[in-house]
């Protein structure tokens, strides 16, 4: 591990026998900073060695000078059953993605962003707050076990004290949380005074992060930082998509006035797509089919943000295929993005050095966006659409470079908004908000049917309607229990949800499809053909499947819990009974673990049915199941 010198000791983070960062155990040092950021980088440029780790704070965070196998895990303490392991880093990699390509010339200062595969595979278990804050988060903005998220702010000035003329340094900060304008306004405050102060004004800042409240899903939150307080509000899957900006909430008296951060992670979504909004539809669909699609921007700030904003446009669907905002030659999955023995993968590369003209050629799809050249009320210059033949190497002119057809026509009443909008001079937040909503409706448009009781009996997934057998009447709608569905209840096992039929739900479209919501025309049928074969529809499949599964076993237990236990177990045998009970202790630590939507009042009858269940028993079986 690399450290810059006058780098402070710290409490070690992931010593021997001390909590890592990745179980975050209360009381741990740096255990509220670990619920934001990984690690802070200082990337430097040095004439013989090229880009070099100058710091990285806390100074026990773990980075790797190459690529390593499965990470060894550690066991947590005795009270905790899990397996965590210390999350890796490769220096390399963030050397290289943490300064602009060498054919990009970004003098002054330029922040982007991008996204890095953690070494040896994903982190399989994570502390129950994690999992608290993740299952209360819309899914867009889960934390992925896989990969980190680096934000950069990048300095270059002439400076003649240095041998090579200029002053090159990024300061990065790594995180597994997607809040890129969260940390794009702390770097924005702490990048300038870092590179005047240097190490001790990181040290102050890393103190601080570590006093900071976990980032809990539905709060609005001060975050103090340099003078300055940050209120920010972390989304909930309880908000609504167009909710307002957070209102000042608690400490009124707060001096400075805190700075009121609209989202966390929201870009400003015309300002990203204005060269390419003729084409937004189309890119809608290229994300929701998880096709490949390489940006080639003119800076990594263009394309690390093109790229964000491109994923970002399938809200509220999780964007389930990999990408990258911002990817150089020098990055380890360099071949296996760029060969040519087979498929292109699912994967959307922000990349600024044109040698990936020639490299990607063979990509189905190439958005290559030229230098912004706006001012004053001028419209934006569309990128045109063109047939990937008239690729040429290095000399490429800006374009959307592809041989897909839409399926959907284009709307032109928003477009000519957006540019009305624009030659009026409205706010760029403004058109944001009105291009977000389009593209939120189009999606929810899209998975509406998908989502729809079953009407016509089209399978559709996810509605208790589709569960066979029904759970208890009681269970579902709050009325009494007959004994038979107590009984039903108590020895049953949760309904099962039925298999999508595709079949019978493209058959049903005609009467229940998009249309109902959106005005739009075109092919919808040929669309959700070909979703069905990308990576989006298994990833949703698979989370509306888990969501489903998780609320019909909760909707079982509470109706375990409002069945009366004392008349059931009359005339049961002690293994049933014991059956029983070990049930509702697995419920329960599902529940307890936040993986069941199950109210507290469920939970407290839950624990006294198994105390007063345990009491009935003999005593040496109360002495097996009250064993730790």
């Amino acid at each position: 591990m690399d450290a810059g010198p006058g780098a402070a000791p710290h409490p070690a983070r992931g010593r021997p026998g001390a909590p890592s960062s990745a179980t975050r155990a209360p009381g741990a040092p740096w255990a509220r900073f670990s619920a934001w950021l990984e690690c802070v980088c200082v990337v430097t440029f040095d004439l013989e060695l090229g880009q070099a780790l100058e710091l990285v704070y806390p100074s026990d965070s773990r980075l790797t000078d190459k690529e390593v196998g499965p990470a060894l895990w550690e066991r947590t303490s005795p009270g905790e059953q899990a397996l965590t392991r210390f999350p890796v880093f490769q220096k390399s990699s963030i050397c290289y993605l943490s300064f602009p390509d060498s054919h990009s010339g970004c003098l002054g200062d330029t922040q982007f962003s991008f996204r890095i595969r953690q070494c040896g595979g994903q982190r399989h278990l994570w502390h129950p707050d994690d999992r608290h804050c993740d299952s209360g988060v819309p899914v867009s903005l889960q934390r992925e076990p896989a990969h980190y998220f680096g934000y950069v702010y990048f300095r270059q000035v002439k400076d003649s004290s240095v041998k090579r003329g200029y002053f090159q340094k990024s300061l990065v900060l790594v995180s597994r949380l997607p809040f890129v304008r969260l940390f794009q306004a702390l770097l924005s405050l702490i990048a300038p005074e870092y590179f005047d102060k240097l190490v001790p004004c990181l040290e102050a800042v890393c103190s601080e992060i570590d006093q900071w409240p976990d980032p809990m899903p539905g709060q609005t939150l001060n975050l103090p930082v340099m003078g300055v307080v940050l209120q920010v509000h972390i989304p909930s899957r309880a908000d609504k998509p167009e909710s307002s900006p957070p209102k000042q909430c608690g400490h009124e008296n707060l001096l400075p006035a805190p700075v009121v951060l609209s989202s966390v992670h929201e870009l400003d979504l015309f300002r990203c797509f204005q060269p390419v909004l003729a084409h937004v539809q189309m890119l809608w669909e290229l994300m929701l089919l998880g096709e490949p699609l390489v940006v080639l921007a003119p800076s990594p700030a263009v394309s690390s943000e093109m790229v964000l904003a491109l994923t970002s446009c399938l809200q509220p669907l999780k964007f389930c295929c990999d990408y990258r905002p911002y990817f150089t030659v020098h990055d380890s999955e360099f071949k296996e993005f760029t060969t040519r023995t087979q498929a292109p993968p699912n994967v959307v590369l922000g990349v600024t050095n044109p040698f990936f003209i020639k490299t990607l050629q063979h990509w189905p799809h190439i958005l290559r966006i030229g230098e912004p050249r706006m001012s004053g009320e001028d419209l934006p210059k569309q990128v045109k659409l063109k047939k990937p033949s008239r690729l040429k190497t290095l000399d490429t002119k800006p374009g959307l470079y592809t041989a897909y057809t839409a399926h959907l026509h284009r709307d032109k009443a928003l477009l000519r908004r957006l540019l009305k909008g624009l030659q009026r001079e409205r706010p760029s937040d403004l058109l944001s908000a009105l291009l977000r909503r389009h593209l939120l409706e189009l999606t929810q448009s899209f998975i509406i049917p998908l989502v729809r009781p079953g009407e016509g009996g089209h399978g559709g997934a996810g509605a208790e309607a589709q569960a066979y057998p029904p759970p208890p009447t009681g269970a579902l709608h709050g009325k009494p229990h007959a004994p038979a569905e107590e009984h039903h209840a108590l020895e049953g096992t949760p309904p099962q949800i039925r298999p999508f039929r595709q079949d019978d739900f493209l058959r049903s479209l005609e009467h229940s499809g998009p249309q109902l919501t959106c005005m739009l025309k075109g092919d919808w049928l040929g669309l959700y053909r070909r979703f069905f074969k990308s990576p989006h529809f298994d990833g949703w499949y698979r989370q509306r499947h888990k969501e489903m599964a998780q609320k019909l076993e909760a909707l079982h237990l509470e109706a375990i819990c409002e069945a009366n236990i004392e008349i059931w177990m009359k005339d049961k045998s002690e293994v049933e009974v014991v059956d029983l009970v070990l049930k509702l202790r697995e419920r329960l630590v599902r529940a307890q673990g936040h993986q069941l939507p199950v109210k507290e009042a469920t939970l407290k009858r839950a624990r006294l049915y198994i105390e007063m269940v345990v009491r009935s028993l003999p005593t040496d079986l109360q002495v097996v199941l009250c064993s730790p």
